[in-house]
C-alpha cells in the first residue's frame, strides 16, 4: 500500500490528493484502460491505482513485484490514515508536506516530509503504532538529524513506552478531529503541567514557526503517569524553569548559609559552655583534692591506718581498686575525707598523685551542687550494670552533664564452667611474730593486688601505705610506720 507513485506523463502523482498533485483526477488513474502507465517510484514495477473498503486510496503493485522496500512494508490502513492526517495537518500549518521521502543514500525512509516552502529546513513526521524499543527510534531520529532531517514522532497509541525518548507526542481522535493529548507542556509556579488538547495543525503551526520546540526538562512533570524524558513546550517556559531553578538553587545556599551560622553559633556556645564546666570542675576538683589532703594528714599513724582498713572494707571498694588497675592502669587508694555531700554519696578513689580518679557507687539523688560539678568530669564506677542503669535513669530525670556521664560497672564476668581453672598462685608469706617489726634496717613488703612488692621505708604516708600493710621478711612483723614501694 503506497500513496505515491511516478506516472509516464505526468511525474509523481499521490493517491490521498484530490487532483493527484498535477491538476489530474482519481478517475484518471482509476479503472481505466488500458491501464494507467504507473510505476513504483522505488522498483519501477507497474502499479495500479485501488480503493479499500473504508474508501482509502492507494497505489498497489502489479503482480510479480520485485523485492521492493515499499511493497515489503506491509503498512496497516490505520498506519497510512495516520500518515494522511500528517500530511494533510503539515499543509494546513502552512508548510509543504511530501509521503514516504527516502534518503539520498537509501538510509532512512520517513513517513512525511514537511519544509519550507522556501525549502529552509526540514521536518520528517513520523507516525509510530507498531511496537519498537527505545534504542531503535532513537537510532532511527539520529540516522534523519544526521543528513539534516528534524523529527518527531507520532502515535495514537495508549502511553507508548518510548514516548519521551525522542521528539514525540501521543495523539487522540476527537470530534473536531486528531489532537495532540501528551508531550505538550508548560511551567506554571514549580513545576511542568499538561497543555490542553491541541489540534495536530495548531501543534505542527508553533513547531514550524518555532515558537515550541523539544526540550528536557530538568524539573519533574507533574504527571500521573511515568516521567518524559524529552517534551514539546515554548521558550518561556523554558526561561520560567530556568528562572525557578536559579531562585530555589538560591533559597537552598541561604538555607545552606544560615544553617551554617546555626551550626557556628552553637558550636561557640558549646565551646563557652565546655570552658565555664571545665573551670567549675577543675575547681571542685582542686578543693576535693585539698580536702582529701588534709584527711590524710589529720588520719595519719596507726589510728589512720585502722580508718584506712576501715574504708577498704566498704562494700565494692577492693574491687574497684582492682578494676582501675587493670582498665585503666590507675594504682588507687580510698579517699580519706568522707564528705558524702561532696562525692554524692559515694566512696573517691584516689590516685597516685592524691588526685580523685574515680566515684565509687554515688547515689542519684545526693549528685546536687558541688557533688554535681566533680562528678561530671570523673568516672563513676558500679558494682553492678543494674545499678548504673538506675543511677543514668534517675538522674535523667533531673540533671545531667552537657557531654553525658563517664560511667563503668565492675561486675565480673561469669566464669567458664568448661575451661580449666587456672593455676592459682601461692606467694611465700613471711613469718609472723607476736608485734611490730622492730628491726633497725627492716626488710620490707607488701602484697598488692594479690602480688607481693618489694618496699622500704618513707618519711611520710603514701598512697599504697595508707591501703595496704607491709611486713618485714626478716622477723615477720607488721610494719605501721610511712613506707612506699621500692624498684629494688
Amino acid at each position: 500500500m503506497a500513496f505515491r507513485a511516478v506516472h509516464a506523463e505526468w511525474g509523481t502523482v499521490f493517491a490521498h490528493l484530490p487532483d493527484l498533485g498535477c491538476g489530474q483526477s482519481w478517475e484518471a488513474v482509476w479503472k481505466v484502460r488500458p491501464p494507467a502507465p504507473i510505476t513504483c517510484a522505488e522498483c519501477l514495477h507497474p502499479m495500479h491505482a485501488k480503493i479499500s473498503e473504508r474508501g482509502l486510496r492507494f497505489f498497489a503493485h502489479a503482480p510479480h513485484a520485485p523485492d521492493c522496500e515499499i511493497a515489503r512494508q506491509g503498512e496497516s490502513e490505520a498506519h497510512h490514515l495516520l500518515k494522511l492526517e500528517l500530511a494533510s495537518a503539515a499543509r494546513e500549518a502552512g508548510a509543504h508536506a511530501e509521503l514516504e521521502v527516502r534518503a539520498p543514500d537509501g538510509s532512512w525512509r520517513a513517513d512525511v516530509v514537511a519544509s519550507d516552502p522556501t525549502g529552509t529546513w526540514r521536518m520528517a513526521l513520523e507516525a509510530q503504532l507498531s511496537p519498537i524499543t527505545a534504542a531503535d527510534i532513537t537510532e532511527r531520529t539520529e540516522r534523519m538529524d544526521a543528513h539534516g532531517v528534524t523529527c518527531c514522532w507520532f502515535s495514537d497509541r495508549p502511553r507508548p513506552h518510548w514516548l519521551g525518548a525522542v521528539p514525540s507526542v501521543r495523539l487522540v481522535t476527537t470530534d473536531d478531529g486528531v489532537a495532540v493529548a501528551e508531550g505538550l507542556v508548560k511551567f506554571a509556579g514549580c513545576g511542568w503541567n499538561a497543555v490542553p488538547q491541541v489540534p495536530v495543525a495548531d501543534f505542527l503551526r508553533w513547531v514550524f514557526t518555532c515558537q515550541i520546540g523539544p526540550h528536557v526538562p530538568r524539573v519533574r512533570l507533574r504527571y500521573p503517569q511515568r516521567q518524559l524524558t524529552q517534551v514539546w513546550t515554548a521558550p518561556q517556559y523554558i526561561a520560567a524553569e530556568d528562572e525557578y531553578l536559579w531562585r530555589e538553587e538560591q533559597r537552598q545556599r541561604e538555607a545552606a548559609e544560615q544553617r551554617a551560622r546555626f551550626k557556628e553559633k552553637a558550636s561557640r556556645r558549646r565551646a563557652d559552655i565546655d570552658r565555664k564546666n571545665a573551670a567549675s570542675r577543675r575547681a571542685a576538683l582542686e578543693r576535693a583534692t585539698t580536702a582529701e589532703a588534709d584527711a590524710r594528714r589529720a588520719n595519719l599513724g596507726p589510728a589512720g591506718a585502722q580508718w584506712r582498713n576501715k574504708l577498704m572494707r566498704r562494700p565494692g571498694v577492693e574491687q574497684a581498686v582492682e578494676h582501675l588497675a587493670r582498665e585503666h592502669h590507675i594504682a588507687a587508694t580510698v579517699g580519706m575525707s568522707t564528705d558524702e555531700g561532696r562525692w554524692g554519696g559515694g566512696t573517691a578513689l584516689i590516685g597516685p598523685d592524691d588526685t580523685p580518679v574515680a566515684v565509687l557507687s554515688p547515689v542519684s539523688g545526693l549528685v546536687r551542687g558541688e557533688a554535681f560539678r566533680l562528678l561530671a568530669g570523673m568516672l563513676l564506677l558500679f558494682e553492678t550494670a543494674a545499678e548504673q542503669q538506675r543511677f543514668d535513669r534517675n538522674t535523667r530525670r533531673r540533671k545531667v552533664p552537657i557531654d553525658g556521664w563517664r560511667m563503668e560497672h565492675i561486675q565480673a564476668a561469669p566464669l567458664d564452667t568448661a575451661a580449666a581453672p587456672a593455676p592459682r598462685t601461692v606467694f611465700p608469706r613471711p613469718r609472723r611474730t607476736d608485734g611490730p617489726c622492730g628491726c633497725a634496717e627492716p626488710e620490707l613488703t607488701a602484697i598488692i593486688l594479690g602480688r607481693p612488692h618489694p618496699a622500704e621505708p618513707a618519711e611520710q604516708m603514701t598512697p599504697a601505705s595508707a591501703v595496704y600493710t607491709a611486713s618485714c621478711r626478716a622477723c615477720g612483723g607488721s610494719y605501721d610506720k610511712p613506707w612506699r614501694r621500692s624498684t629494688v
